[in-house]
């Protein structure tokens, strides 16, 4: 089987990361795939805001939990130590799907290079409120962007998980 096949079908949700940060190599080859992501018309709507620092990963960690409404301690990036945020810019009719499509692939890429990931969602909430729009502006983002999703990225604590079945009747074909 083809190796970009056979990792599409072997890619997982992981949801127990190692505290170890992954090599600086690997993020940004994560990264890179994203930004190749299929976007509308190609007018590649959606950045990625690649966040390492630990202090600050952890704000965001606290910020998702609240919105989220889970208990003190919880931690909805099950310890992954990189976040990588995708934003998409809302002037653009596709951002939405311009931003979905390099959620995608910074996670196949990631799966791809043996690292775990999983889209854990509530950027869109976090980047509506003045702290969030304030880093933006701090990192010389300007417009009106939508906070797609969190690539939560690390390597797996455990086993990768297997495959669950695929539900039947998804596919009519018209011949």
């Amino acid at each position: 089987m083809n190796e970009v096949i056979q990792t599409l079908e072997a890619r997982r949700s992981i949801r127990k990361f190692k505290p170890d940060m992954p090599l600086e190599e690997e993020i940004e080859q994560v990264i890179d795939a994203g930004l190749y992501a299929a976007s509308g018309m190609n007018r590649q709507s959606a950045i990625v805001v690649a966040v390492t620092n630990k202090e600050l990963r952890d704000k965001i960690a606290n910020d998702n939990r609240e919105i989220g409404g889970w208990p003190e301690g919880f931690d909805p990036f099950y310890g992954a130590s990189v976040i990588l945020i995708v934003l998409a810019n809302k002037a653009v009719p596709t951002y939405i799907y311009d931003g979905s499509l390099m959620m995608g692939n910074l996670m196949n890429a990631a799966a791809s290079l043996g690292l775990g990931s999983i889209w854990i969602h509530r950027a869109k909430e976090e980047f509506e409120q003045d702290g969030y729009k304030k880093m933006l502006k701090d990192l010389g983002i300007e417009g009106e962007w939508e906070g797609i999703g969190h690539c939560a990225l690390g390597y797996i604590d455990g086993e990768n998980p297997a495959a669950p079945a695929r539900n039947e009747g998804r596919v009519f074909w018209c011949e």
